[in-house]
């Protein structure tokens, strides 16, 4: 993987590996209830961990909990009760990416785009950063692998499924992981040799900042 980090692009480049977990109301878009962040900086050719960042964040007040929710994922509304929005846990995100650049890195990472995107005005550095999906660089480096899940790629790279799956920072971990394994398997398949090779196969630009939904309370007001 020297190779790779031998491009002058990406040697200076730190990679965010996030993930949210979140509510899915009906006919409203994904509500956060947590965010995990591991920043990553090629060093001697591998990819070493420069900082983290967890919070939980707390819903809307109309965006109920479910029973299913929990189930998935373990986190109660009595645990979101006492975190903070989703403006003020993403702003203190933002407040560490003091070093550009960066490109953000997820599974699926539409989903985390949008998220970000609903709250681009307390973010501004992610909102306007780019990202590599690593269900893309999978599907350009396995191909027919069937189900490209992050379950299904931590099983085909033998990468132990954390026994709190569905946590964010669990799950960053082992997308990190994962991440460090498709890099090398491509960059020795001769797939990808610098970063715009990474862009081209699993590059997504930000997502346009899109308004949050009012809180409930405001409707009392009209």
């Amino acid at each position: 993987m020297t190779e790779l980090f031998d491009d002058p692009s990406l040697a200076g480049l730190t990679l965010v590996v996030v993930d949210f977990e979140g509510l899915t109301p009906a006919g409203r878009p994904p509500e956060p209830t947590e965010v995990a962040a591991l920043a990553l900086r090629p060093v001697r050719g591998r990819l070493s961990e420069v900082g983290r960042f967890e919070s939980l964040i707390r819903p809307p007040a109309d965006v109920p909990v479910t029973a299913r929710d929990v189930a998935q994922t373990g986190i109660t509304a009595r645990m979101l009760a006492r975190a903070d929005p989703a403006a003020a846990v993403l702003a203190r995100l933002d407040a560490h990416l003091t070093a550009p650049p960066y490109r953000l890195v997820a599974h699926h990472a539409p989903t985390e785009a949008g998220m970000i995107a609903r709250q681009a005005a307390h973010c501004p550095t992610l909102a306007s950063t780019s990202l590599l999906d690593t269900i893309r660089l999978a599907k350009a480096l396995i191909p027919g692998l069937g189900s490209y899940s992050l379950d299904n790629l931590l099983a085909h790279y033998g990468i132990a499924r954390p026994p709190d799956r569905h946590r964010a920072m669990p799950d960053v971990t082992v997308t990190a992981l994962l991440l460090e394994r498709l890099l090398a398997d491509g960059c020795a398949a001769g797939r990808w040799r610098t970063l715009l090779d990474l862009d081209t196969a699993a590059g997504l630009p930000p997502k346009r900042p899109t308004r949050p939904n009012p809180p409930a309370e405001q409707d009392a007001l009209f």
